[in-house]
């Protein structure tokens, strides 16, 4: 499989450093969506703090992952709904620290949440 990000950059407003508009799959065999996945705890408790929420989002993620015998590194597409449009610098940062030097397409929107206490939620598509 290839992915090949594709970043124009003429004609079209600059990408930020953390994103790229689109992402170019090739040869992949298999495609996996995951639902909007929170910050909740086995429990299925959040807690209260958006740091801990963000961590445990991704920590859920990749065990989704490791169930489809896939990593991060296979994420083509992310899409984050923050409750609050002030969480994005920290959902931001988190996402590139799960990233690593990867850019993906991403798309953040601030929404209600069903839950008043889950603070993010992401969705995420994959390939292999």
């Amino acid at each position: 499989m290839q992915m090949i990000p594709r970043n124009p950059r003429n004609g079209i407003y600059p990408a930020t450093d953390d994103y790229v508009h689109a992402m170019e799959v090739s040869g992949a065999a298999r495609f996996l969506f995951v639902s909007g996945t929170m910050g909740l705890d086995p429990e299925g408790k959040a807690p209260d703090s958006l740091e801990e929420q963000l961590s445990l989002i991704w920590s859920n993620i990749r065990r989704i992952f490791a169930e489809a015998n896939m990593t991060t590194d296979n994420i083509v597409r992310l899409t984050s709904y923050l409750r609050d449009a002030s969480y994005a610098e920290a959902n931001q940062n988190v996402r590139i620290a799960a990233l690593g030097n990867r850019r993906i397409p991403t798309t953040a929107i601030v929404a209600e949440t069903l839950v008043p206490e889950w603070l993010v939620e992401i969705e995420v598509v994959a390939a292999a």
